[in-house]
């Protein structure tokens, strides 16, 4: 069978990478159950070897791991503590692979179409690796290139993952997980296809076009399939060499300032988000600017989930349960009681603490490391006490891209107005001309519609 064929999916592929995780998702169900009815467990060892299981497979159950490991009480926090380490690494294909693959997608005389084309890889990650190479008239590119068979790997991971969250959901109902899995299935199956990727590329190149301290690849659509994707190459280093460089606070600011707009400017101005603020996708720039990377992850919401979440920021600093109540109802939350509400603004309180207060601070104030997990902790809790919740497919992300930053700007240090950054994102806020931008911005950019989640 062609490669290409493979890439398609194949029941073969699915139960060979049924075979690889079973074992560790059925670990995981098995040492949850035992807990529940009182049996000693070494869940820490356990999910040491989760890790280690999910670590070396070159499939996007890691980086779905990475996403839940934030999302509170979706896994117990043993799991969600160990796959938060998980990285990005998976080993690369060797050249006479990478040929083949490349012939596949570009034709047999794809060498021909570049300047060069290095043979070994400069990063592999979940769903592909990225070569260095350059175009016939000498600009430098970068191009990643898809896996074989990721179809299948996909459609296993997401078999297993239904698994693991059904079994825990029997155990603990605090977080009811249907949407929860909805959403995640449906953007990993959208990260599979690059000219959807190429499209968010110009998108979000046209989104922040006017901010020079934010830099996106641009796509190169003739040297580009739905396996490929070859992009112009950015220089920058990873927020590990910046901050290992001991950066004064003004630098660290200035990277916190570009990365608050690049997530937080396409939200309130056009309904979009980058889903996934992990370090590896994003570099830090000679003049303190940052490259935007990887746009696999992208949501685009309605215009009212949007105004929800200014509304609920708005009843937040308010104290206005009545506005709150409204806001959850337009991000989609259902079947929600007074006494839901009152749990869920809680972490919502936690969220937003730093744009409630007009003055120059670092993102949290709160030195005891275990803070944040003690509000998961009462919020899951409340939860609990008051029967559950059902969080809605929108929030999955927003959520996500929250927790994500607030984690990058305390590992950067940065100290500022974040309720001044907030307003001025926000000023002049309009639904209906989000919706305006929103509908030009998505046909200029030729991006498809959103896939339906089976």
């Amino acid at each position: 069978m062609a490669e290409r064929d493979l890439d398609r999916g194949s029941v073969f592929g699915e139960i060979r990478r049924l075979a690889r995780t079973s074992g560790a998702v059925g670990g995981i169900a098995a040492r949850m159950a035992g807990a529940k009815v009182g049996i000693r467990t070494n869940k820490n060892a356990h999910a040491e070897d989760l890790r280690a299981v999910l670590g070396g497979l070159k499939g996007p159950l890691m980086k779905v791991a990475q996403l839940l490991s934030t999302i509170p009480d979706v896994l117990p926090p043993e799991y969600a503590e160990e796959l938060a380490h998980l990285q990005a690494n998976a080993p690369a294909m060797g050249w006479s692979f990478v040929r083949r693959r490349m012939a596949s997608e570009l034709g047999p005389d794809w060498e021909r179409k570049f300047g060069s084309f290095d043979r070994e890889a400069i990063a592999a990650a979940s769903l592909g690796q990225v070569h260095r190479a350059t175009l016939r008239d000498g600009r430098p590119v970068a191009a990643k290139l898809q896996y074989p068979d990721m179809g299948s790997t996909v459609e296993a991971d997401l078999r297993q993952l239904k698994l693991g969250m059904a079994v825990y959901h029997r155990l603990d109902n605090a977080i009811q997980q249907d949407d929860v899995f909805k959403e995640l299935a449906e953007r990993v199956r959208e990260e599979l296809d690059y000219r959807r990727e190429a499209s968010h590329l110009r998108l979000y190149r046209h989104m922040l076009a006017e901010h020079d301290d934010i830099a996106v690849p641009e796509p190169f659509d003739d040297l580009s399939t739905a396996r490929l994707l070859t992009m112009g190459w950015l220089d920058g280093i990873s927020i590990q060499r910046f901050l290992a460089g001991n950066p004064d606070q003004e630098s660290r600011n200035a990277v916190a300032k570009a990365l608050f707009a690049a997530w937080y400017l396409p939200l309130y101005r056009y309904g979009v988000i980058h889903g996934d603020p992990h370090l590896g996708n994003f570099q830090v720039r000679e003049d303190r600017g940052i490259n935007l990377l990887d746009f696999g992850a992208i949501r685009i919401f309605p215009a009212r989930f949007v105004r929800g979440v200014v509304d609920l920021q708005q009843a937040i600093s308010r104290n206005d349960d009545d506005q709150a109540f409204h806001a959850y109802q337009q991000w989609g939350f259902t079947n929600l009681t007074r006494e839901k509400m009152a749990v869920l603004n809680e972490w919502a309180r936690f969220l937003h603490e730093p744009l409630l207060q007009d003055r120059v601070r670092p993102i949290q104030e709160n030195d005891d490391p275990t803070f944040g997990r003690s509000v998961v902790e009462r919020v899951h809790a409340g939860l609990q006490r008051t029967g559950g919740v059902r969080p809605p497919q929108e929030f999955v992300l927003i959520d996500r891209s929250a927790i994500g930053l607030g984690s990058v700007f305390l590992r950067l240090g940065a100290r500022l107005n974040w309720h001044r950054l907030y307003h001025e994102t926000i000023e002049g806020f309009d639904v209906a001309g989000l919706a305006e931008r929103q509908e030009a911005a998505l046909r200029d950019a030729r991006v498809p519609p959103p896939l339906s989640t089976i």
